[in-house]
């Protein structure tokens, strides 16, 4: 091996991987999503799907409290337990606490958050929105992160791929296999 190819070795081993990572971009737009939904119902323009019955109605709220509930549990365990900022910037997988439970439960918590605020909206067509969501969160996380992770951690990296989900929190997956 040439000195620059050792150096850049050298340097890949050294260079931590972005703290903030796609975040931001994909936190964005399903806020944004989900604001345009809001409007949506509160202009009318959805007045179709609205639930208007009294347990349903409760229903739908009781599943909006909980949902933004678990989303801020998650996200506070994420940021403030595992402190993954830290384990990021020293190059360590973090595989324990909250991450045992899902391997990106900061997006989760956002998924979370967004289903349960839709949820209040009492409407029942932008209740097609999570779904959108969790697949376009999908797409997004194997095209940048688990890449990164994959190529940064290799089989310990695969082997928590596969005793963990991605997103949905679960004690062990291993019912579902």
């Amino acid at each position: 091996m040439d000195k620059t190819s050792a150096k850049k070795s050298t340097e890949n081993k050294q260079a931590h991987l972005p703290v903030m990572g796609v975040g931001p971009v994909c936190v964005a737009i399903m806020i944004a999503f989900t604001a345009i939904g809001i409007a949506l119902v509160k202009f009318g323009v959805l007045a179709g799907g609205n639930v208007n019955g009294t347990p349903a109605a409760v229903l739908f709220t009781i599943a909006g409290i909980l949902c933004i509930t678990g989303g801020i549990a998650l996200w506070c365990a994420a940021v403030f337990g595992a402190r993954i900022d830290a384990k990021i910037k020293s190059n360590r997988l973090e595989t324990g606490g909250v991450y045992a439970l899902a391997r990106n439960p900061i997006y989760s918590a956002f998924l979370f958050i967004c289903t349960g605020t839709l949820l209040f909206c009492r409407n029942r067509y932008v209740l097609i929105l999570p779904p959108f969501f969790w697949l376009y969160l999908t797409v997004f996380m194997k095209l940048t992160e688990e890449k990164w992770l994959s190529e940064r951690f290799g089989d310990e990296y695969s082997a928590y791929c596969k005793r963990v989900n991605r997103f949905i929190p679960w004690k062990n997956r291993e019912w579902l296999m």
